[in-house]
């Protein structure tokens, strides 16, 4: 199955979800959707889709590229079930230390912070991608046709796991019982969403949560969550919202004295702030 075919099957089931959460919402007078926040998304979602477009086939080329020198031809190695499976459970493991970075390092949040700019959870929510979140990806995913893995059967998987992301944007689902324990459910990510306080920074994980028990960035849904993020942008402008931080750390660069304040204007935490 490649790119074409996946997006095929996954665009009509992600619209489809959207549609019948407005029915539901509507219908129960719940409120989930707001039109503007809604439009913001969408126009996220385009400037994602461009940046894709016009980086992808040069960022799969680079895999390409790396994947001459892999230390271990995997595809020769196991069953094509067991490559799948391997490919699977690698990405979640990079994603988890990609997507717990981006919550840690200013520059990286700048490009992720449009993710979680909505206010509300629903389906649409999840269409508000990164538009550099392809670029940034680089580092972190490089490694994997190095150590063997097929950067075509990557690429596909890549996709496959993004769409399951979706499912995990809504209020319509309540808790899933054991299954909690294993996956990233709705419970766990709205969790992820939260500017509660004992919810900031929790819940990385985009299909198995086992990553976040194991290293200590889990949090279980108990109080009510409230989306956004500690300030909010308060603007639907998908300009303003992608490049609000960014202007944000050029300010603090120009305004910074010491050469370890201009550093930090870029790799410190998203929460530091410059002396004044």
């Amino acid at each position: 199955m490649n790119d074409l075919e996946i997006y095929s099957y996954g665009v009509p089931i992600v619209l489809g979800l959207i549609l019948a959460e407005v029915i539901y919402s509507s219908s129960k007078n719940l409120g989930y959707y707001s039109l503007k926040d809604s439009l913001a998304g969408y126009g996220l979602l385009a400037g994602n889709v461009l940046i894709n477009f016009l980086t992808k086939g040069s960022v799969l080329f680079f895999y390409v590229y790396l994947y001459q020198f892999n230390l271990v031809a995997i595809n020769d190695l196991l069953s094509p079930v067991f490559v799948w499976v391997l490919t699977f459970i690698t990405i979640d493991f990079i994603f988890y230390w990609y997507h717990r970075c981006s919550h840690r390092v200013r520059f990286l949040w700048a490009v992720h912070m449009n993710h979680h700019s909505s206010e509300e959870m629903n389906f649409s929510v999840s269409l508000r991608q990164a538009w550099f979140g392809p670029l940034t990806k680089i580092p972190f995913f490089m490694f994997m046709p190095l150590l063997g893995f097929d950067p075509i059967i990557t690429a596909a998987a890549g996709i496959i796991l993004t769409l399951w992301g979706v499912l995990g944007h809504t209020q319509w689902i309540n808790r899933l019982g054991p299954l909690e324990y294993i996956f990233v459910t709705p419970s766990a990510h709205r969790v992820h969403h939260g500017s509660n306080e004992e919810y900031l920074d929790k819940n990385y994980g985009n299909f198995l949560i086992i990553w976040d028990r194991l290293f200590g960035t889990f949090a279980d849904e108990k109080s009510k969550v409230v989306y956004g993020i500690v300030d909010n942008v308060k603007t639907f402008n998908p300009l303003k919202i992608t490049f609000q931080f960014w202007i944000t750390m050029y300010q603090d660069y120009k305004n910074a004295k010491s050469l370890k304040d201009k550093i930090l204007c870029f790799v410190g935490r998203p929460e530091w702030k410059l002396d004044k």
